[in-house]
């Protein structure tokens, strides 16, 4: 198959629409759905990020995608009990490696990630398509299905669920084309290769760089070079917890995406832990309590008449205090940025997140400041070298 009519573009007005190879064979087998263009722009996309992901660290991956971002990605190491908890698995529940990098990557902005596209870098087992029938998800992308696998899928979203199958062995072209205003821009594919080899320029005093860090690292650059720029991302134990996606600023992707990080990790305090929830109460609606209890809004779901829907009584306000406290002894955290920070600034704000290991370029006529602020919190800061935008 050459080509694949789709029913319309990004927008219902957009038609015709399709896509297509100009040579060869289209590379992916769609088992079950119907998808669209946005989730074929997703698919994609996610697919490119999850397999140098696992290129890069030999272990499963995968991604969350939302409008051609990420909203999360991860590697398949394993839960705690926390996060079990936090993400609505099971104690006792039977977990692959790759549904572990699922369930981690959906996890990292489990609000952003409603109506995800999901992509693996493996074979999509019975665990991970039980994890999946049960979250809004729009489809997946994996080398293959087991049986049980698809049968689970084929179940989801009244027999719509959309499911494709990628093949391995699918080499792109290595020139890109892409239409803007009817005049094609050509360019050559991004093959920029990311690996530990990347992470030898250590540019601060501190040169400690532990093999999970280095991992972290990994994590942030390859999400940041599938992400729309400017973008920001950080990682903790090869799981992305905050992503900053096509802004202006450097600075407000730092503060953006360092705001996830904090939400992510203001999950983990015990209070929000033990919400009181009605038993009846779905995970989206418990996502979306927790998002607003741990914001300054908490008050929208902590009113009369509202905390009666939700929990089964009342909870104590999360104070700005605690949670400021809270973050304050989050640590470990890595963050890497898709082209330079031009300002000691985006440390300071990722020092607040419990930063302690930097990635980025470098080549700003302000790397001094940027080194010296780093060298003030004792991090460990690489110039990669090497710029990530994508557009």
């Amino acid at each position: 198959m050459k080509e694949l009519e789709l029913k319309y573009g990004c927008n219902p007005n957009q038609k015709p629409s399709k896509i297509f190879v100009r040579d060869g064979e289209l590379p992916i087998t769609v088992l079950n759905g119907k998808p669209g263009y946005i989730n074929f722009m997703d698919a994609f996309n996610s697919w490119q990020l999850v397999m140098e992901l696992k290129q890069a660290t030999g272990l499963p991956a995968a991604a969350s995608f939302k409008h051609v971002s990420p909203a999360g990605a991860a590697v398949g190491l394993p839960l705690s009990d926390v996060d079990k908890q936090i993400y609505f698995v099971e104690p006792d529940a039977e977990l692959s490696p790759i549904a572990c990098a699922y369930i981690r990557a959906r996890g990292a902005d489990r609000l952003c990630s409603y109506g995800d596209w999901a992509a693996l870098s493996d074979v999509c087992d019975a665990a991970t398509a039980r994890y999946l029938k049960e979250e809004v998800s729009d489809g997946v992308i994996a080398p293959g299905y087991t049986d049980e696998a698809l049968e689970i899928l084929k179940t989801k979203k009244k027999g719509n669920y959309n499911v494709i199958q990628m093949d391995v062995n699918y080499v792109p072209a290595p020139q890109e084309y892409k239409d803007v205003f009817g005049i094609t821009f050509e360019q050559g594919r991004n093959n920029f290769k990311i690996d530990e080899a990347l992470l030898t320029n250590i540019v601060t005093e501190n040169k400690d760089l532990p093999e999970a860090a280095k991992i972290d690292l990994i994590v942030a650059l390859i999400t940041l070079k599938y992400t729309q720029s400017n973008s920001v991302c950080y990682v903790k134990n090869g799981q992305a917890i905050g992503v900053g996606a096509g802004q202006q600023s450097r600075i407000h992707c730092t503060r953006l995406a360092g705001s996830k990080a904090d939400n992510w990790y203001l999950r983990q305090c015990p209070k929000v832990l033990n919400l009181p929830f009605k038993a009846d109460v779905r995970r989206p609606e418990r996502d979306n309590a927790i998002d607003v209890y741990i914001s300054d809004e908490y008050e929208d779901v902590l009113a009369d008449g509202t905390w009666q829907t939700l929990f089964t009584e009342k909870p104590d306000v999360l104070t700005r205090e605690e949670k400021k406290a809270w973050i304050a002894t989050q640590s470990g955290v890595s963050i890497g940025s898709d082209a330079f920070f031009p300002f000691g600034d985006n440390i300071e704000r990722a020092r607040k997140s419990g930063v302690q290991y930097v990635a980025e370029p470098g080549g700003s006529i302000r790397d001094d400041n940027v080194i010296e602020t780093a060298n003030k919190y004792g991090m460990t800061m690489c110039f990669t070298g090497m710029r990530l935008f994508h557009h």
